[in-house]
């Protein structure tokens, strides 16, 4: 690829995590709206995923209608939809499941022919966990009876935090880690990083020819890392520079931007050298074991250059000093 042509003219379809990528909250990330019409209008498939199984999808599909950004039932696939999925791999049909999260979650399993049932009294072969505003603690105890007498335990997704316009709040990780820390069992997941939620998108679209956009490292990017997907890490959501830095090779994306625009711009592309790297004439050095700068642009796109010059340093050697990196003050 070129550093002339656009980032996403190198793939058939662009996959966008939702939280923190298209919108947080109610409100739509700046940009978001006239950057996906536009990968449209130009051609690319575009497909949305996202780890929040509280939500039917053509409710996301509603939500993201609603803010401008186009959208259609296709296009939208849930870890509810993939965990769901995963429930007819290892049970047999009509098998009784312990739904522990949203009606939503509940009308998934029983699309896939399953018999979603709600306490653990009916005797259910599995349990499938989700995320769940209303949760209670009754019911995360219900989920650890059933798994203490033997039925097997799947959950949506793990994520710790949930991304929303006043900021961060627990996530379905922090409701599946009560329940693992009593019953010492680890759940088969089925959203990022691992791999079902993507394989799912991946055959509803008809292509591994893909971007991934997302703000997690430790979701988005290490769940494309998984199934060998190209990724765009973007600054909208929940990590930020600090955490790019510190990556390992596991959650490292392909590029960066500041939003997902950054698919329409040139692919941000940096040249390693001994002890040096450099990014659109912006270059990061090693000294007395630190990453120095030879300039702090003015600029946030200059300082998203410098950061990727820099970020290629750290990664060669976790060792040394980063905090450079707190110089570029437009970059969160």
């Amino acid at each position: 690829m070129s550093e002339q042509s656009r980032l996403v003219d190198g793939y058939r379809a662009a996959l966008f995590d939702l939280d923190g990528v298209v919108y947080l909250g109610p409100a739509a990330v700046p940009g978001a709206s006239e950057g996906i019409q536009a990968l449209k209008q130009g051609g690319t498939q575009v497909g949305y995923v996202t780890n929040n199984a509280a939500r039917p999808p053509q409710v996301v599909v509603d939500h993201l209608t609603s803010l401008q950004v186009p959208a259609e039932l296709p296009d939208v696939v849930t870890s509810a939809q993939a965990g769901a999925r995963m429930l007819t791999e290892h049970l047999a049909p009509g098998s009784k499941v312990l739904v522990v999260g949203t009606e939503a979650l509940a009308a998934e399993v029983s699309a896939v022919g399953m018999e979603p049932v709600a306490s653990s009294d009916d005797e259910p072969a599995a349990v499938i966990q989700g995320y769940d505003p209303a949760m209670t603690w009754p019911r995360l105890d219900d989920a650890c009876f059933a798994v203490q007498r033997g039925a097997q335990w799947f959950a949506t997704n793990t994520d710790s935090t949930r991304p929303t316009d006043k900021g961060l709040v627990p996530g379905a990780g922090s409701q599946i880690a009560a329940v693992q820390a009593t019953v010492k069992v680890t759940p088969l997941v089925a959203g990022k990083p691992c791999t079902p939620l993507l394989e799912e998108t991946m055959r509803r679209m008809g292509t591994k020819e893909a971007i991934f956009v997302g703000d997690r490292l430790d979701t988005d990017v290490m769940g494309a890392v998984a199934v060998g997907m190209d990724s765009l890490f973007v600054f909208t959501g929940a990590h930020g520079k600090h955490d790019l830095v510190a990556a390992g090779e596991d959650r490292r994306p392909t590029t960066i931007g500041h939003d997902l625009r950054a698919l329409l711009a040139p692919a941000r592309v940096a040249s390693v050298h001994d002890g040096s790297a450099e990014c659109r004439g912006h270059t990061a050095r090693v000294v007395d074991g630190a990453v120095r700068l030879d300039e702090v642009p003015d600029d946030r796109e200059g300082q998203l250059d410098a950061l990727w010059a820099l970020t290629q340093l750290a990664w060669a050697d976790p060792d040394l000093d980063c905090s450079e990196v707190d110089r570029l003050d437009l970059v969160p």
